[in-house]
C-alpha cells in the first residue's frame, strides 16, 4: 500500500463519518481514528520483519515435505531455544544495548546476569526506561539490533539459566 492510497483510505474514512477504521495486511498495520471535531489522527506500524521473513524465505518444495511428515518446519528452533529464558520488551520504544552512544553495551553475549541487572534501556516518549533482569543465568543471544524499534512482548535476549 502506497502513500496514495493511504491518503485516499484516510479521506474516505473522514467522509463516512466512522470514528475507527482498522486494518491490517501481512506486513503492516493502519489504524485511522476521527475526533467529533473533525481532526484525524493515522497510525501505522510495520510489522516486526521477524514475522514476515520465514514466509518469504521458505522453500516452496520443502513446506509441503515436512508437513507431510508431520514435522513443523520450526520444531528444530524451538526445540533448540527450550532450554532458555526470553526477556521481553515491557514496552513500545526504541531499544537502545548502551546507556550512552560513548559507553560500552549493558550486556554483551556470554556475560553472565543476576536478577536486577539492567540488560537495556527502551526509550519511549522521551523517556529512558531501564530494563532489569528477572533471572539470573547468561546471555545466550541477543535478538534486537541496537537503536531498533520494539514492540509490546517482543523478544529482547535469549538467556540460558543454568
Amino acid at each position: 500500500m502506497d502513500i496514495r492510497e493511504i491518503q485516499n483510505l484516510i479521506k474516505f474514512v473522514a467522509k463516512s463519518g466512522a470514528t475507527e477504521v482498522k486494518l491490517e495486511m501481512d506486513d503492516f498495520k493502519i489504524t485511522i481514528k476521527t475526533t467529533p471535531e473533525g481532526a484525524e489522527t493515522t497510525y501505522i506500524q510495520q510489522m516486526p520483519m521477524q514475522n514476515v521473513m520465514p514466509q518469504m524465505m521458505a522453500p516452496q518444495a520443502t513446506a509441503p515435505a515436512a508437513v507431510a511428515a508431520g514435522e513443523s518446519p520450526a520444531a528444530p528452533v524451538a526445540d533448540e531455544n527450550a532450554n532458555y529464558i526470553t526477556v521481553k520488551s515491557p514496552m513500545i520504544g526504541t531499544f537502545y544495548r548502551k546507556p550512552s552512544p560513548d559507553k560500552p553495551s549493558f550486556v554483551e553475549v556470554g556475560a553472565s546476569i543476576a536478577k536486577g541487572d539492567v540488560l537495556c534501556v527502551v526509550e519511549a516518549m522521551k523517556l529512558f526506561n531501564e530494563i532489569e533482569s528477572e533471572i539470573t543465568g547468561k546471555i545466550v543471544k541477543v535478538l534486537v539490533d541496537d537503536s531498533s524499534p520494539v514492540e509490546f512482548d517482543q523478544p529482547l535476549f535469549l538467556v540460558d539459566p543454568s
